[in-house]
């Protein structure tokens, strides 16, 4: 696959512009955090930033807020949720490993067992 550009459209730019419907958990000028549609687990809740960032490779020096903010968000919204002291909080990087939807996005997942390795 040829590097996805911020400017191809994604579901997920879908849900941030409300042209698709989501369960909005948490939302606030820098992100969004929905629940996931397919979930892996009892809780599965995807952060995006609205900044389309395509990958984590393709994030910037002038990202590092934004990332470290994504970070916080998990935390609070896996707290919110119940599970805040045992969560899985994974982001791919790329289609070879899992990416799908070229937006970045953190899955924040529990509320069951996990085990190690993840696969």
């Amino acid at each position: 696959m040829e590097k996805p550009t911020p400017s191809d459209p994604t579901i997920f730019s879908k849900i941030i512009s409300k042209e698709i419907p989501a369960d909005i958990v948490y939302e606030d000028d820098l992100c969004l955090a929905f629940k996931d549609i397919m979930p892996a687990a009892p809780i599965h809740i995807l952060v995006i930033p609205k900044k389309p960032i395509a990958r984590l490779i393709d994030a910037t020096e002038s990202d590092k807020a934004l990332l470290g903010h994504l970070n916080l968000v998990a935390a609070q919204v896996a707290n919110d949720a119940g599970i805040g002291d045992k969560f899985r909080l994974v982001m791919n990087n790329g289609a070879k490993a899992g990416q799908s939807v070229f937006h970045i996005h953190y899955h924040v997942i529990g509320g069951r067992s996990l085990q190690w390795p993840p696969g």
